[in-house]
């Protein structure tokens, strides 16, 4: 096949002015590298087509793709992630990873956990807040956590995001009001231990392939696994693979996420977070449709790594989903 690639570099928009953290999501030249060369090992071609407005460019150029292998992250609105795969599907060119109802949704934090939570998949209570005045209304008991509605990679986590004192709610929601330019997701804080979980394939077909729990050390900042403590994780934090055989706590954050992951309509590999509270309770905390695929840093395939499952045959992994699921 021929193969177009779609991405976001990180240094593009770092000499556009964009901030470490405004440009977290976006990726690096290394894996571009390595994503074509494990789609070539396929015995495809590739074409590096970049993002959104390049593809744009080139779609009304005439170019065509047998498959879109899509990291595009996007830049403007909640539903930037959706922009590449709302392209190709009005020209009609396969791609892979979820469509562009699913990747808008997943964003939006609050949408998200309100489809999960229909479905039956356990999630903390919480808010959202578009202004400091709505706070009065807001009944969660302490502590919260406060983080911007439709961010990834950390952005807006840091220091002052576990709320513990009630008279540290009001600035802490202004500060990421004013920084992010969007509504705040405050949640019911769940203090027991972290996971993300790898998952491959769509439908019945998908299944966990790995569990990765994140341990904060005491070097770490705030409650939560943030931009800060994922851009100097080896000084911050310190990774753990439980095997769900031996674990049930593993077991019960691999099944959450799976559960998650049906009931949103995510496909062909990516990532949820679940978390347990105080009594062990496991819970959804957001999914994650376009994982980083850095084969070394990224935390999928790093867990997939971990159960087997290099880089190169992860990338196999979701060609192969996408291929399947669009006949080719």
């Amino acid at each position: 096949m021929r193969v177009g690639l779609t991405y976001d570099l990180e240094s593009d928009y770092l000499a556009q002015g964009f901030s470490a953290e405004a440009a977290a999501e976006f990726d690096r030249p290394d894996t571009i590298d390595a994503l074509e060369a494990a789609v070539r090992a396929l015995g495809h071609t590739t074409d590096r087509i970049g993002h959104v407005r390049a593809l744009a460019a080139r779609l009304v150029a005439g170019d065509r793709w047998d498959l879109v292998f899509n990291i595009a992250e996007g830049v403007h609105g909640i539903g930037r992630e959706a922009q590449v795969p709302c392209l190709l599907d009005a020209w009609g060119i396969p791609y892979t990873f979820s469509e562009p109802l699913v990747l808008a949704l997943t964003l939006h934090k609050g949408m998200t956990k309100r489809v999960v939570r229909s479905a039956g998949v356990p999630t903390p209570d919480f808010a959202e807040v578009e202004d400091v005045d709505e706070l009065g209304a807001v009944s969660l008991p302490l502590p919260i956590f406060a983080k911007p509605i439709a961010e990834g990679s950390g952005k807006g986590i840091g220091a002052t995001s576990l709320v513990r004192r009630q008279e540290d709610l009001a600035p802490t929601v202004a500060d990421l009001l004013l920084r992010f330019r969007q509504p705040v997701l405050l949640e019911t804080f769940l203090s027991g231990r972290e996971f993300t979980v790898g998952i491959l394939g769509t439908g019945r077909a998908a299944e966990a392939v790995g569990v990765m729990e994140v341990k904060l050390l005491p070097t770490a900042t705030g409650g939560g696994y943030g931009f800060t403590n994922k851009k100097d994780y080896q000084n911050r934090v310190t990774y753990a693979f439980p095997r769900p055989a031996d674990d049930p706590m593993a077991a019960e954050a691999a099944a959450v996420a799976l559960g998650a992951w049906k009931a949103l309509g995510c496909r062909d590999a990516g990532r949820i977070d679940v978390r347990a509270d105080a009594a062990g309770r496991v819970e959804f905390i957001e999914c994650n449709p376009l994982a980083g695929l850095h084969p070394t840093i990224s935390d999928l395939p790093i867990l997939c790594a971990e159960h087997g499952l290099d880089f190169p045959a992860l990338v196999a992994r979701i060609v192969a989903s996408a291929a399947r699921r669009h006949g080719l």
